[in-house]
């Protein structure tokens, strides 16, 4: 086993009835586990072979490595299926995705992260996970130009000091020093006041970081109540932590890193009043200035996707769109949140070739066509040996017999993607 197997967690990217064969597909590379107390998707990596980061399942977007801790604040935000929800920091997308599987493929997640970097990385994790229902875009987070009191859930995981995580970067404590901590502490007020105007009447923001640090901890939760207007909603402890206890904590978590092999985290969750006007921010920034408006997309009727790897009726709600060569789609959801000229981006599903026809994206499994026993619909190459798809991932080619330019790709029962084909033979293009 890995050194570090027993510390690490990991959460399961799928429907709850694929989850036995996701486990399966790990277990066939030699990965042992366990499930965590606090939820279904999530598992505890007991035997490690090779870094998990490197398993298929990993690759092909089925699990999505994530500290324990950092699995909480969807799961305390608890956002119902359908729903919609606002996450401000969002980078690299551990939470952002935690919520897309908890409102289902019917709801809406708004990704919003304004580094470059983080937003690439970002869009990958969502873009690898499958999760049609997530978008994102790039705005600074207390300047997000949304109608004020448009959203009934927000979660806010500000930049913080990182005290939490000192275990596993002791570097952290010499680089947030208590003495350079004030101007994090400033922006994370300047967050939460804008969250607070943006969260709808009776709606819920749930506030968390990574830090042992009370200034922006319990203080920020008294800034929220005193200066906001908001009011704490008492949280139950999850099962499988030990908690701290800090005064004025009452009703939020402090997750204790070492008891819980974990990293720390505090978690408050916040509620709006039910009928009153949202707190004053001065001017709101989608009054004062107009975002660049985004090019607008050329309606492509669903049936256009339909081939070996992509069956269009297992389109949730929503619309697909052409942006250039670039085809995505826009969640149903997603016109009642956001306000007109707002500039983001929307899951990629593919794109066209130059004569027009559809080319899924090659990691594009959540579509493809399946049989009435829920198992790949031919034509489609089927693996049964892990070491076969990891043949492919590795560049040999393999004769399927197969007609035509595309087929999808399966383990066993389990779908992973879109596979080339040249004169019969698989040619694997995965990004």
């Amino acid at each position: 086993p890995h050194p570090e197997a027993a510390f690490r967690s990991f959460r399961l990217v799928c429907e709850p009835g694929s989850i036995p064969r996701v486990e399966a597909l790990l277990r066939a590379q030699g990965y042992e586990f366990e499930p965590e107390p606090f939820s279904p998707f999530c598992r505890r990596l007991v035997a490690e072979p090779v870094p998990l980061g490197r398993s298929l399942a990993a690759f092909f977007g089925y699990i999505y490595i994530q500290d324990r801790s950092s699995m909480l604040p969807p799961l305390a935000l608890a956002p119902e299926p359908g729903g919609a929800v606002l996450d401000i920091c969002a980078s690299p997308g551990s939470k952002s995705g935690f919520l897309a599987q908890l409102v289902g493929t019917g709801g809406f997640v708004l990704a919003n992260e304004p580094n470059p970097a983080r937003l690439a990385t970002l869009r990958a994790n969502l873009h690898a996970c499958n999760l049609l229902q997530a978008a994102t875009c790039a705005c600074p987070g207390e300047r997000l130009p949304l109608r004020p009191a448009s959203w009934r859930r927000i979660l806010l995981d500000p930049p913080c000091s990182g005290w939490g995580t000192a275990a596993k970067h002791p570097r952290t404590l010499t680089l947030w020093r208590e003495d350079k901590v004030a101007p994090l502490v400033g922006l994370q007020q300047r967050l939460l006041r804008h969250a607070a105007l943006l969260l709808a009447p009776g709606g819920h923001l749930l506030y968390s970081t990574c830090t042992t640090n009370e200034a922006e901890n319990e203080a920020q939760v008294r800034f929220a109540e005193e200066e906001l207007g908001l009011a704490r909603v008492p949280l139950a402890p999850f099962p499988g932590f030990a908690w701290e206890e800090r005064a004025g904590g009452r009703g939020t978590l402090r997750v204790d890193g070492a008891r819980s092999q974990a990293q720390g985290f505090y978690l408050a969750l916040l509620r709006a009043p039910a009928a009153s006007a949202p707190p004053d921010a001065g001017e709101h920034p989608a009054r004062t200035r107009r975002p660049a408006r985004a090019a607008p997309g050329s309606p492509l009727a669903p049936d256009a996707l339909a081939g070996p790897c992509c069956d269009p009726e297992r389109l949730p709600p929503g619309t697909v769109l052409r942006f250039g060569d670039k085809v995505r789609f826009v969640p149903e959801a997603a016109s009642a949140c956001l306000p007109p000229g707002f500039g983001w981006q929307a899951a990629l599903l593919g794109r066209t070739d130059g004569a027009g026809a559809f080319v899924p994206a090659p990691r594009l499994r959540c579509l493809a066509p399946r049989n009435r026993d829920g198992g790949p619909e031919a034509p489609a190459l089927v693996l049964e040996d892990v070491a076969d798809v990891t043949a492919l991932l590795e560049g040999r080619s393999r004769d399927t017999g197969l007609a035509g330019r595309e087929a999808a790709l399966w383990w066993r029962d389990l779908p992973l993607g879109c596979l080339g084909l040249r004169r019969g033979r698989a040619l694997a293009a995965f990004r």
